[in-house]
């Protein structure tokens, strides 16, 4: 087993071709908007067909999406060498029992899947509860 020391996030885009996966290098590294950016380049390059290989190597962990087809779940598989993926569904509005009575909550369905070897599931849930916690309230990671 190889331990990488760095953090680069694949993020699947969908073109005419199919599903290719350009990379966002060192992503840690990154504040939220360089990350926007830098992604939305690679996604046009991705549709333009003009990745090159290297834009699409080294990946860790990648950013699956079936929402903006109308995916209410799915389970993504890891893409080896790669240790983990999430899957992002639609959001929508459901209601939610809180404090006694419902209120309109928007919910957005996400999966995990992950490689046992590398990844233990105390570790997996860990990271699932603490992902909602951040979505939950995303101001906290734009400051």
């Amino acid at each position: 087993m190889v331990y990488k020391q760095y953090f680069h996030i694949g993020v699947a885009v969908n073109t005419s071709q199919g599903l290719v996966v350009p990379v966002v290098k060192d992503a840690n590294l990154k504040r939220m908007f360089e990350l926007a950016q830098e992604l939305a380049e690679l996604a046009q390059k991705a549709r333009d067909k003009k990745l090159r290989p290297v834009d699409m190597e080294g990946g860790c962990f990648t950013i699956s999406s079936l929402g903006h087809i109308g995916g209410t779940g799915f389970t993504p598989i890891i893409n080896s060498p790669e240790v983990a993926i999430l899957g992002v569904s639609r959001a929508t509005t459901k209601p939610v029992y809180h404090d006694g009575k419902f209120e309109p909550r928007l919910i957005l369905p996400y999966s995990l899947s992950y490689d046992h070897r590398v990844i233990d599931g105390v570790a997996a849930a860990e990271f699932t509860r603490a992902l909602g916690e951040i979505l939950t309230d995303i101001r906290a990671i734009l400051l």
